[in-house]
């Protein structure tokens, strides 16, 4: 049985028709017009005049030289740990060529995307860190040639530490640009850009569309939306720890969900009342405040399997555990962006830099995806050899199977090898 403490109130998150619109005429205006039309939204949106989107190295070697020495080590930190475990994946991956039956070859190859192009939103909370999970994930990968991108602030320029980030995370190029005028323009290769085989990137509600209008044309990372949080726990854990991590990632954002469900009705009313408690003090509660009331969830359970199934239909981007049998959940559970064992890691630990990427699925996608991982940059191609007589001994099964699905060119591709290859038999053998 499932009794909620505390429910959002069904409300829909489909896409604004005319927001939809908007992009879509931003999109074609700026692929008709180019770099006149991002310099146009740039000036409108960005407050950006200035001549050229693109930061020299001058710029850069400034801003390397204002970064603090003890930004400079916990930046170094975390780009190794998320490096580290990136490698560590991509030593995960394997081509191999094999036999599959007398004369078949058959192999696969991972060959890196060849240009992407990485935004960085620029809003509220620049999302340095999204450099690192990004820009230097692709890096690892073997990309050749990686864009980076930020908004200014003010219309003067980007956020100092962001452009430290892109240039130490191994942006090839750093373009001071934002919205959906950055993605068209790495998809369209405007103002001096090369056009990318695919986008990464967080953003609002326009950004966000642009990336799934451009899908098609540019690969993509995920499709992004509100950042959620769930926790799992029983009456062992800690309700004011759990309330505190449910407000801080309730504080992207009023559209962000925190929910949790647990097995103890005390335990669920505890982090009520500390939620309440916190938000008094909380610097961000303004924000937290209207994430929690809105979309924030309690929801008792009877054991943890009724747990287990519960969170998977959730299928949330960031999923906490917090109970005596920490290991009895990892094995089960099923669909979550990135999960979070013990009280002792927390989601701020994967956003930052512990090591995991922090670019997950929303919007239940988890049900069917992972996140953003070395492999996006990767793809993995086939290839096949066959020898005269594996090719003979096939094509009559394979031309049968054509002919059933009616694709007779297909089926004459397969009877000429066949007769080919068995005159040149009889033509050895006389």
């Amino acid at each position: 049985m499932v009794r909620y403490l505390k429910q959002a109130e069904p409300q829909s998150r489909q896409s604004n028709r005319e927001l939809v619109a908007r992009v879509r005429a931003m999109l074609d205006e700026i692929e008709q017009y180019r770099d006149d039309a991002v310099k146009r939204y740039a000036a409108q949106l960005d407050r950006w005049t200035k001549p050229t989107f693109r930061v020299s190295d001058e710029e850069i070697g400034a801003v390397r030289r204002t970064m603090s020495p003890v930004f400079k080590e916990d930046f170094a930190f975390c780009k190794k740990q998320v490096t580290d475990f990136a490698k560590r994946q991509r030593e995960s991956l394997h081509e191999f060529e094999e036999s599959f039956g007398a004369g078949i070859t058959l192999g696969q190859k991972i060959i890196p995307v060849e240009t992407v192009g990485c935004y960085i939103p620029g809003g509220k909370y620049p999302l340095i860190s999204a450099a690192i999970m990004s820009v230097a994930t692709a890096k690892v990968a073997g990309v050749p040639h990686v864009i980076g991108a930020a908004p200014p602030r003010d219309g003067e320029a980007m956020y100092a530490p962001t452009l430290y980030a892109l240039a130490e995370s191994g942006a090839d190029e750093i373009y001071t640009i934002g919205g959906v005028q950055a993605f068209a323009s790495m998809a369209y290769g405007c103002v001096g850009m090369k056009a990318v085989d695919m986008i990464t990137g967080p953003g609002n509600a326009y950004v966000a569309e642009a990336k799934r209008q451009l899908f098609g044309r540019v690969g993509i990372d995920l499709p992004a939306g509100p950042t959620e949080i769930l926790i799992l726990a029983d009456e062992s854990a800690d309700p004011s720890l759990a309330a505190t991590d449910l407000l801080g990632q309730a504080e992207h954002g009023p559209d962000s969900p925190a929910w949790l469900i647990t097995t103890s009705e005390k335990f669920g009313r505890e982090v009520l009342n500390e939620i309440e408690r916190q938000l008094l003090t909380l610097p961000t509660a303004d924000v937290a405040g209207a994430a929690w009331r809105r979309w924030g969830e309690v929801v008792v359970v009877d054991d943890d399997d009724a747990a287990i199934a519960l969170s998977d239909e959730y299928a949330p981007e960031h999923l906490e555990v917090q109970t005596r049998r920490d290991g009895y959940y990892l094995s089960h559970l099923r669909n979550y962006g990135s999960l979070f064992l013990g009280e002792e890691s927390t989601v701020a630990y994967g956003d930052k830099g512990v090591g995991t990427n922090h670019t997950l699925p929303t919007g239940r996608a988890a049900r069917y995806t992972g996140g953003l991982w070395v492999g996006k940059f990767l793809k993995t191609v086939t290839y096949q050899r066959l020898t005269q007589e594996a090719s003979e001994r096939i094509a009559p099964i394979i031309g049968r199977m054509c002919r059933t699905e009616g694709m007779l060119a297909h089926e004459i591709t397969a009877d000429v090898r066949a007769q080919r290859y068995a005159q040149r038999v009889r033509a050895n053998s006389g």
